[in-house]
């Protein structure tokens, strides 16, 4: 069994609304042997896997799946399971999964996950142990689980970052790693905002610097009357020793910079003590700071938006013995519970036996091997932060109102908008300055799973409020807008991104020509994808986000974003059947379906009520629905309105939505520029769909009328030229049902002397794709030019131009054709054999070359917001 190809969908995608990976396997010759055929495979699998026990795999019992086993089951479908349980195994939450045959050998499965460069690995990690078992040679299974385990510590959210994440989520808020970093934004476009953990969108990088200076952050805390501890930065023995008597035993040690108490040595007694800690300290650290050890309580002040959030009394680490064990066991015993973890991914760390741990119980004449006296409590370490195993109890409403105005004033001096900020005093209900308190330190990134999950007292979310300051008012998105189908989606995006673009919007839109933010084009191709959608996404003047999906992208890695504002569906035709498993009208019907699945509760979806195929994933969707069709009396529309629900048809040749039981007239079909007085019926269809959209989004109707007719250009779309009393049309029909809808929009206009056509398609459109489009030319066309995409999509060259001769010959053997595979010297063959009233019409690849030839033959554009287009006859 081997791995062909592995993809990972970072969203919603077709085989699942949850991140998931797929893996394309080949089983070498097992796609029919079972795996009880194979010797000892499923009792060595489900000794070294016994969480594969617990699957139940269709059957409503625990160990459903192990029965699947004894009756027989085939590796594909293993493989997924044993990618489940391995999650399971460490902590993941994940239980989505299918395997499918996509030919013979050949399948695919399908596994949800939480991290990815954890689930690669253990994709390889199942295969490799299949393999094992068929071969029956061993794998370090173990080793590689450790491996795995590292690679789970490197990317996983940590408590403080999750906090906030939810707190998110609880926003309907969408949530982005950037990159495998632990960075992550939350929104998109003008509305996202950056995390580090606790350091927020507009937390001064300044105010984290100095909080990482504890000598600096002590010097400005005492400029501000603030109670400090006495001490100062010490360059040998001599200077140490020399501060040490003048502030007085008992003394701190700490690295001037630091965190998470590293460093930090406590209650140094005497001189011989000092020294050593100091010597100790100076082989990692040259920077060190001398300072009075006070004797008190531990708490941390957390303040978001110069705020206390919430109070937690720390205490360090400690053992209760029970008479028979000795400390190393002790602490053994401690570490097994779940709620301790390596890091920060869990409410408590794990306590780690280092030398400060040593130095604490050598301290009081103890060792490892020391058995404490039933109900004897052992401290093990000095300092009480949580990253060393301390554990915490909520303070908060103990607090009093002076400490709280000095722990603002302490956040204001030094600019941390988020910061934790460490004191020590007998009683945080007294006053600092009363009780012989002071602040130890401020840090910034300040951990807040203490003050999540204390163990003691009373939760406080401080990711919500941490959340709640990154947004000025209440956390909201940018509206999204996701358009899809197999005909009009990048017109219907265009018209959309004008619209909300001439009411002051910075619009950001990605269509098959490029990525825009307005008129700004940030990147020229074919950008209806995945990334393009994230270009947008990312871009933080973006106040509103414009997104054409095409199918590809939905294949590849499934959508972008999380969920839309509103999602329209142009059409669903034949097209693109054939690739990426693609194979059916139904099966492409299905894929466009997730455009409209992934809306938010109080979106819509717009969908084309005349549209055979759209119309059969209607059930599929769970927001609103808008409704549009060229006729009033559709059954769908009807529907609508009969509910008080919004639909857009056509009546007395106007656009007209009505909702609400309200009608509203948007635009005159003949005087919709991009209609051409009515002629292009499928721009008119944009119209309503684009219509649609702008209606979701609860824009008003005249902007939608008065940016419907001033929309002047529709790039690469039924462009029109003038030259010498000839007309010429650029279009990007690609596919059949484009062919037709221009062909018979030209069909109507008066006085046409030749219609020669300039026609090819994509290399990896079908045969009998070509075959129908040749036959629709031979049969429309009195001259035809045959030219070949530069992109041939695996074709060979001459191949689809060949396809289509045949085709059009066979429709029509008098047919006036000529094969001429360069686009740009097809168009020019085409203006040398035209006439006086002729119209060339060229399916083009790619638009640039052709204005070239426009250009430079001074080719003369028709404004289709110029009144005179009615005179072109049409």
């Amino acid at each position: 069994m081997k791995i062909i190809q592995k993809r990972i969908y970072e969203g919603q995608n077709i085989y699942s609304h949850k991140k998931c990976i797929k893996i394309d396997v080949d089983l070498q010759g097992y796609c029919e042997i079972p795996s009880k055929e194979i010797p000892n495979f499923n009792f060595n699998l489900v000794n070294m896997i016994p969480e594969l026990k617990k699957h139940r795999c269709g059957i409503d019992e625990d160990g459903g799946f192990v029965k699947r086993l004894q009756e027989g089951t085939y590796l594909a479908h293993i493989c997924e399971h044993i990618m489940i349980a391995l999650q399971n195994n460490l902590g993941i939450d994940v239980s989505y999964g299918k395997a499918r045959e996509i030919t013979g050998d050949i399948y695919y499965i399908i596994c949800q996950y939480e991290y990815k460069n954890t689930v690669i690995e253990i994709a390889n990690l199942a295969i490799d142990l299949i393999n094992s078992l068929i071969k029956q040679i061993p794998i370090n299974f173990e080793g590689r689980i450790d491996l795995i385990k590292g690679v789970l510590q490197n990317e996983k959210m940590g408590c403080t970052t999750k906090a906030i994440c939810d707190a998110a989520k609880e926003y309907n808020l969408p949530v982005m790693q950037l990159g495998d970093s632990n960075i992550y934004q939350i929104g998109y476009g003008k509305m996202s905002r950056i995390i580090e953990a606790s350091i927020g969108n507009e937390t001064k990088c300044v105010g984290v610097d100095i909080s990482c200076d504890k000598l600096l952050t002590k010097q400005l805390l005492q400029n501000q009357n603030i109670p400090v501890a006495e001490g100062n930065k010490v360059f040998n023995i001599i200077g140490l020793l020399q501060e040490a008597e003048r502030i007085g035993y008992p003394v701190v040690l700490k690295p001037q910079y630091g965190n998470k108490g590293q460093g930090v040595i406590l209650n140094i007694k005497n001189q011989r003590q000092l020294v050593e800690a100091y010597i100790n300290l100076r082989k990692n650290e040259k920077d060190i700071i001398i300072e009075k050890y006070f004797l008190g309580k531990d708490y941390r002040i957390c303040v978001v938006n110069y705020k206390v959030v919430a109070v937690s009394l720390r205490l360090a680490p400690f053992v209760i013995g029970n008479g028979i064990d000795n400390l190393k066991k002790l602490i053994d015993i401690l570490n097994e519970d779940p709620l301790r973890g390596e890091d920060h991914e869990k409410a408590l760390t794990k306590i780690k036996i280092d030398s400060e741990l040593m130095s604490c119980l050598s301290k009081r004449k103890f060792n490892l091997e020391y058995i404490p006296q039933n109900g004897e409590r052992v401290l093990l370490r000095e300092n009480a932060n949580l990253s060393t195993g301390g554990i915490a109890i909520d303070c908060t409403e103990e607090i009093c109102e002076e400490n709280i105005r000095c722990c603002i004033n302490a956040a204001k001096t030094l600019g941390l908008d988020i910061c934790g900020i460490d004191i020590c005093t007998r009683d945080i209900g007294i006053p600092i300055g009363e009780s012989d308190g002071i602040i130890m330190e401020i840090n910034a990134a300040p951990g807040i799973r203490m003050h999540h999950y204390p163990s003691k007292g009373k939760k406080r979310n401080v990711g919500k409020a941490i959340l709640e300051m990154l947004y000025d008012e209440k956390p909201e998105n940018i509206p999204v807008v996701s358009i899809t189908g197999t005909n009009g989606k990048t017109t219907t995006t265009r018209l959309i991104s004008h619209v909300l673009k001439r009411m002051g919007n910075n619009v950001g839109m990605t269509c098959t020509d490029g990525i825009y933010l307005n008129d700004n084009c940030i990147h020229q191709g074919d950008d209806s994808g995945f990334d393009s959608a994230k270009t947008i996404l990312m871009n933080r003047d973006v106040d509103v986000a414009v997104l054409e999906t095409a199918r590809g992208g939905l294949v590849r890695r499934g959508l972008a974003y999380n969920l839309a504002d509103a999602a329209i569906i142009t059409n669903i035709t034949n097209d693109h059947l054939g690739l990426d498993g693609i194979n059916s009208i139904e099966e492409l019907s299905f894929t466009k379906a997730l455009v409209g699945e992934a809306v938010k509760k109080n979106g819509f979806v717009v969908i084309n009520a005349d549209d055979e195929y759209s119309k059969t994933i209607i059930n599929r969707f769970e927001a609103e629905k808008i409704y549009f069709s060229k006729y009033k009396e559709n059954p769908l529309i009807q529907e609508n309105i009969a509910k008080g629900k919004i639909a857009i048809f056509i009546e007395d040749d106007k656009i007209c939505v009505i909702n609400r039981n309200k009608k509203y007239e948007i635009v005159s079909i003949k005087e919709l520029p991009i209609s051409y007085g009515g002629t292009l019926e499928y721009n008119i269809e944009n119209a309503m769909a684009a219509c649609g959209g702008l209606v979701g989004l609860k824009i008003d109707y005249c902007m939608i009328s008065k940016g419907f007719m001033d929309f002047k250009h529709n790039s690469g779309r039924f462009n029109m030229y003038n030259y010498c009393d000839r007309k010429i049309i650029l279009d990007y029909a690609h596919n059949i049902e484009g062919y037709k809808a221009v062909i018979s929009s030209l069909k109507k206009i008066k006085g046409i002397n030749n219609l020669i056509g300039v026609i090819g398609i994509p290399g990896d459109r079908k045969n009998d794709v070509g075959y129908s489009i040749g036959e629709i030319c031979a049969k429309n066309l009195d001259k035809i030019v045959i030219k070949e995409d530069k992109d041939r999509r695996g074709r060979k060259i001459g191949e689809i131009a060949g396809l289509l001769e045949k085709a059009i010959l066979k429709t029509n053997k008098n047919a006036n054709v000529k094969i001429c595979l360069d686009e740009v010297e097809a168009l020019k063959y085409a203006i040398e054999i035209s006439e006086k009233d002729d119209v060339i019409v060229v399916f083009y690849e790619k638009i640039d070359s052709l204005l070239g030839v426009i250009k430079e033959k001074k080719i003369k554009p028709i404004d289709t917001l110029d009144k005179k287009y009615k005179t072109l006859g049409i």
